[in-house]
This record gives C-alpha cells, sequence and structure tokens, in this order.
C-alpha cells in the first residue's frame, strides 16, 4: 500500500484555481499546476482498503489503489500503464469526469476522501510530457471492417479498442472536426483541446481511419453502411434536447445551450470570429442548474455578459450527504463548479411561466414563479411571480435521448421504453451485425459511463466478428441495460 500513516498525517489539498479576473480573458483549464511532491503525499492518503469502494464508484473499474501507491512510490511510469490499463482517455476523465469514485473513497466516510482526479489527470500529463504515450499498432489483423458512427468518448474509445483488436475502423462524424462533444460542447476551460488532439493522432497512427462531414443515414444509407462493414457501432449520443413549450418561446434570443456552445468553442479555437449568439453586453438567463448550464454560465461570462442567472426547477441541495445519499452513492449536494466562482447568480426552486418578448420580437425578461413539490409535482407558490430580465435565455434542461430521424429510422434498429437504442448483454441491438454505445443506448449520462460502453461494446463486437473473448468488459453483465 502507499504511506500506511498517510491519511492520518496529510490533508486532502489540490490545485489552487488560477485569478478570475485572468482567466476570464482567455479559454485555457482555469487550475494552476500542482507540483509532483504534493500530489505524491496525495496519492500517499489511499488507504488500499480490503474492498476498495472506488472500484464500486467508478464504472471503468479503474485500478486507483494500485496507481494511487505506484505515484507515492515515484513509478509513474507503472502508474501510467495501470492507468490505461483500464481507460483509454485518463485525460478525458481527469478534467471532465465529476469523480464518483472519491464520493465511494472509504476515507471519506469521516474525512475528506483521496484526490483521486487530481492523481489521475497528473498520471496521464507526465505520461505525455515524458513521451510514454505512444500508438499500439496490432500485430495481427482480422480483415474485418468496422464502422464506427460518432466521435464522442464512447465512439472513440470502441474506435481504438476494435482498431487494436486489428480491425480496420472508421469513424464517422457529421461535425466538420472529430471529438462530438468533446470538441464542440465542452468549453475549453474544463478540457483544452490540445488533449483530444493528441489522442486523435495517436489513433491515426494506430490505424484508425476519420472522416468528417458525414452524415450517416443521409449521406450514407444504412443499408450501404451494413453492406460494406461487417459490423457496426452506433455512438451518436443523446442530441434530442429537452425543450421548453411556453407562452414566447418562439422570441429571439432563446436557444438551446448545444446551439449557443458549439459557436462559442470555435471561436476559442480560432474557427470563429465571433459567435452569432453572443452574451456580451446582455443580462443572461440560463434554465438548467446541471453541468451543460454551467458551462453556458462560464462562456458567458468570458463573452462578457452584464449578468448572469443559473434557474433550476430543483430545491438547493444540501452542503453534505443526505440519508437519502448514503456513503458510498453519489450524493446530490451543493457543489460549485469553476464556472460559479466566476460570479453569477443562482436561483433555486423556481420555474419559468412565459417568456416575454419586446416590440421587435425579441425576448426581454422571463415571467417566474416558485414552486415547491407536492408529492412529485411543482406547485407555484400563490404571490411569488416576479419578472427576471434577459435578452439571451440559454435551454441547459438535458436531452430526452438520441435522433430518431435520420439513421435510426432507416435501420430499423428497436428502441427500449425510453426512447434509446435498446440492446442485450453484448451491447448488440436487434439487428444482427449492429452494436451501440454510450448515451444512445445508456441515455444521458457520465463520460466516464461513456468509455466503458465504449470498452465493453468493442468486446461485443470483436466477439461476434472473431468469436474470441479478447478484449475487456468493464461493464458487468448485471449493469447493463438488457433489453
Amino acid at each position: 500500500m502507499a504511506d500506511p500513516k498517510g491519511f492520518l498525517t496529510t490533508e486532502r489539498e489540490t490545485p489552487k484555481s488560477r485569478p478570475v479576473d485572468l482567466r476570464l480573458l482567455d479559454w485555457r483549464e482555469v487550475y494552476e499546476d500542482f507540483a509532483s511532491n504534493k500530489l505524491e503525499k496525495q496519492a500517499g492518503r489511499c488507504m488500499d482498503c480490503g474492498i476498495p469502494f472506488c472500484h464500486q464508484g467508478c464504472p471503468l473499474g479503474n485500478l486507483i489503489p494500485e496507481w494511487n501507491t505506484l505515484v507515492w512510490r515515484k513509478d509513474w511510469r507503472d502508474a501510467s500503464e495501470r492507468l490505461h490499463a483500464t481507460n483509454n482517455f485518463p485525460e478525458f476523465t481527469g478534467t471532465l469526469c465529476p469523480a464518483p469514485c472519491e464520493t465511494a473513497c472509504v476515507l471519506g466516510i469521516n474525512d475528506d476522501p483521496v484526490t483521486i482526479k487530481r492523481v489521475e489527470i497528473s498520471i496521464i500529463d507526465r505520461a505525455w510530457d515524458e513521451g510514454w504515450v505512444v500508438p499500439e499498432i496490432p500485430e495481427l489483423k482480422t480483415g474485418k471492417k468496422v464502422a464506427v458512427v460518432g466521435s464522442g468518448p464512447s465512439g472513440l474509445a470502441a474506435a481504438q479498442q476494435l482498431t487494436r483488436a486489428g480491425h480496420d475502423v472508421v469513424v464517422f462524424e457529421r461535425a466538420d472536426a472529430i471529438g462530438g462533444l468533446l470538441r464542440y460542447g465542452i468549453p475549453a476551460f474544463k478540457m483544452e483541446k490540445h488533449r483530444l488532439d493528441r489522442r486523435l493522432d495517436q489513433m491515426r497512427a494506430e490505424g484508425t481511419e476519420f472522416r468528417t462531414n458525414v452524415n450517416v443515414g443521409v449521406d450514407i444509407t444504412a443499408d450501404q453502411l451494413r453492406a460494406d462493414y461487417d459490423a457496426v457501432v452506433l455512438a451518436g449520443g443523446a442530441t434530442a434536447w429537452r425543450d421548453l413549450p411556453i407562452t414566447g418561446r418562439e422570441l429571439d434570443g432563446i436557444h438551446q445551450a448545444m446551439e449557443f456552445l458549439p459557436p462559442a468553442n470555435k471561436v476559442a479555437a480560432g474557427e470563429l470570429e465571433r459567435s452569432p449568439i453572443d452574451a456580451h453586453g446582455k443580462h443572461v438567463v440560463v434554465i438548467g442548474g446541471g453541468d451543460t448550464g454551467a458551462d453556458c454560465v462560464g462562456t458567458s461570462h468570458r463573452q462578457g455578459a452584464a449578468s448572469v442567472t443559473q434557474l433550476e426547477i430543483m430545491p438547493q441541495p444540501p452542503e453534505t450527504r443526505s440519508a437519502a445519499h448514503p456513503w458510498p452513492t453519489y450524493p446530490m449536494i451543493y457543489r460549485v463548479s469553476s464556472a460559479h466562482e466566476e460570479g453569477g447568480e443562482r436561483l433555486y426552486s423556481v420555474n419559468t411561466q412565459e417568456f416575454l418578448g419586446d416590440d421587435e420580437g425579441r425576448v426581454r425578461a422571463l415571467k417566474l414563479v416558485e414552486v415547491r413539490n407536492e408529492g412529485g409535482k411543482f406547485v407555484p407558490v400563490e404571490g411569488t411571480e416576479k419578472e427576471l430580465e434577459a435578452q439571451l435565455v440559454l435551454l441547459a434542461m438535458g436531452f430526452v435521448g438520441p435522433q430518431k430521424e435520420g439513421l435510426l429510422d432507416s435501420l430499423g434498429v428497436e428502441l427500449d421504453g425510453r426512447g434509446n437504442v435498446a440492446r442485450d448483454a453484448e451491447f448488440k441491438t436487434s439487428l444482427d451485425n449492429v452494436f451501440v454505445a454510450g448515451d444512445m443506448g445508456r441515455g444521458q449520462s457520465l463520460i466516464v459511463w461513456a468509455i466503458a460502453e465504449g470498452r465493453s461494446a468493442a468486446a461485443g463486437a470483436d466477439a461476434y466478428l472473431t468469436g474470441r473473448d479478447l478484449l475487456p468488459t468493464p461493464i458487468a453483465p448485471t449493469d447493463r441495460p438488457i433489453s
């Protein structure tokens, strides 16, 4: 194990954030560097529990106590190998995952948990800096062709696993660049895009082929796709966003979060001079209290919004675990993201009744009312109606499932009761050679689940194509949605 007394002698410490007034001037990640000697002491807090519940919290089954011990011993290269044994892209999870492993940490029962996420990102950053991350080219080719539709984290994980297993893999992406939400949905202040680009370079060197600006189901028919490839992995995500069809929804200035974030990311990348949806000088209201809403908040700050208010229909969560979320479950508690540190206001237990417009058809305000939960229904509190000024409203209320029009409709795959693509224990759909991974089959979820499902779907596809049991399946059969 690591330091036998580390959890007693070392307090939890994380990197400091760059000053708000400075980081709002750029799109770089918000955290300052963390010295390796400090990080090694943090890894030494790991108790190497007899039953490491951090494994229960991590869908990938990351070998957390092992690489904590290796970091504490300064065996950084071995730590990188243990990290990559279960996770294709630790730099993605190390920056973007909400770390359910930490909330499941045994030390967290009565103390601050181990800084697992910081150890993870430090390992992979060190590995890249030292040149330890190299292409893993397959020794033997199977002669089988696999198409992966979608280049988000689940699609990339499936593609890398299948390429390394010896298959000829082509990844199709309808956007103009590879990465899915990693590219255009998630702001660079949460994950800079060089992390994505260097992984893509590794995958190209391994033999994975990427094709952009291809809308599968339109530019390539479903029949053609199945005829040209021995297996298909659907990894297109849950892109059907939830709307708010109330009076005034048609007014100018009301946009979905995923209409707002992609052009902002293109501006940050130097691909656009100015976004067509810009928060500069405007009073911005973000409806939805989740991660996508926080991304809109941070982006609006960097565009120079006059004010930013985030609305949530649910009540404010407690500061600490409640009885409804006992350890080691992931608790619903009040969290402050880097975007919230930068300013703005958060309003809880409020509902938008109507969008109010000016004489030119632009949104000018929202009509709000406080609500309380009565038997699972949100009931307006009489006398609490008010107007909230807004020239830009961003809807960040989540996603209801995958887009059906186009590929899914033409394929004719069966859907489950929630409208996601149904699959069996091997992640195979109702069609013989078509598999599904990530949000398209699971519904909107975390990046760590997306990578785990991509790896598991790749294992299912490889077994289908070759009859062998070669690739790891991080998601246990009891955890898989069975249709």
